[in-house]
């Protein structure tokens, strides 16, 4: 308590900025923050060292007596409910300078070259997956500095080498009977789904028909797992009442849509599935539905270029 009344008082001694490598023609993503407020971060593809620079820049003294600078490289995955024990799947550390003093503003190079990132960064309703880099100066009966800069990972996938086509039937005895088929079950995000739903026999009054896409988040193992699904979009593909023989057209684009991949069990932690519902609602607003599960891939770094060269992270 006495050390961070010292730091209050005085301010910190130094301010420490992290400058990833060629920053400037970095793309970058937006999520939402645990404030709610839309953070840009700069993106990597999960296979690519990340590398750059710490700039300590001192401030008021002329020098910074320290125990060691280092910085580290984590990725951690954190549960709403317990988010103060991350689980640390991904940790890194080199150590940037020894024992002594700095007595200018100096810069440091790092470097990550053999660290895999195999998960992509994902903000969920109840689990948060993300990538940060933290430098920290040790300082002996003083308070450490430290800065904290969290980046986005996203993995690009091949196409699967067999992606069979999906076709299912609905039916209530002696009133409906439908049959619906789509293209393929593996998707890219920018990807179409194709289909086309046959009316084999029709005696109930359809009013409309509804593909909606849900996404369920589901955290935990076992007994203990929590799951959570959000409609993302919905698509009406029919209005009005179908009759026998009849066969209607889906055409639905991915890409307009917040998507992400497709994650089993990452970690014995989380899994993140994709489902197609088909919703029929007849006259007296019953609904009738089936849900299909699709696979979720990459197939390109998505993100964008930013015109500001410098993004903070937090302290």
């Amino acid at each position: 308590r006495d050390l961070c009344a010292m730091s209050f008082l005085w301010g910190e001694a130094a301010h420490i900025s992290i400058e990833f490598k060629d920053q400037k023609n970095l793309k970058t993503v937006s999520y939402e923050n645990e404030q709610g407020k839309i953070e840009h971060l700069y993106l990597f593809p999960g296979d690519v060292p990340i590398a750059g620079k710490v700039h300590v820049n001192l401030k008021k003294k002329k020098k910074l007596e320290h125990l060691g600078v280092k910085i580290e490289l984590l990725g951690h995955i954190e549960m709403l409910f317990d988010r103060g024990n991350p689980y640390e799947m991904l940790q890194l550390v080199k150590e940037l300078d020894h024992a002594g003093e700095i007595t200018a503003s100096k810069s440091y190079s790092f470097e990550f070259g053999n660290c895999p990132k195999n998960h992509e960064t994902y903000n969920g309703h109840n689990v948060r997956l993300r990538y940060f880099l933290r430098v920290k100066i040790t300082r002996h009966m003083a308070y450490d500095i430290t800065k904290t800069v969290d980046f986005a990972v996203q993995n690009v996938m091949p196409d699967p080498e067999i992606n069979n086509s999906i076709k299912m039937e609905v039916g209530i005895e002696d009133c409906l009977h439908i049959e619906f088929e789509y293209n393929k079950c593996k998707y890219h995000l920018d990807d179409v789904v194709v289909g086309k739903i046959f009316f084999l026999l029709v005696r109930i009054k359809i009013k409309h028909m509804e593909i909606v896409i849900i996404r369920r988040e589901s955290t935990g193992a076992g007994p203990t797992t929590y799951s959570e699904s959000e409609n993302i979009a919905k698509f009406e593909i029919m209005d009005g009442a179908p009759v026998r023989g009849e066969s209607i057209p889906i055409r639905l684009f991915l890409s307009p849509y917040n998507l992400t991949p497709t994650m089993k069990n990452v970690h014995n932690k989380f899994t993140v599935k994709y489902y197609l519902n088909l919703v029929l609602v007849d006259e007296e607003d019953r609904r009738y539905f089936k849900q299909q599960e699709i696979i979720l891939r990459r197939k390109r770094i998505s993100g964008k270029k930013i015109l500001t060269t410098k993004l903070e992270g937090k302290q």
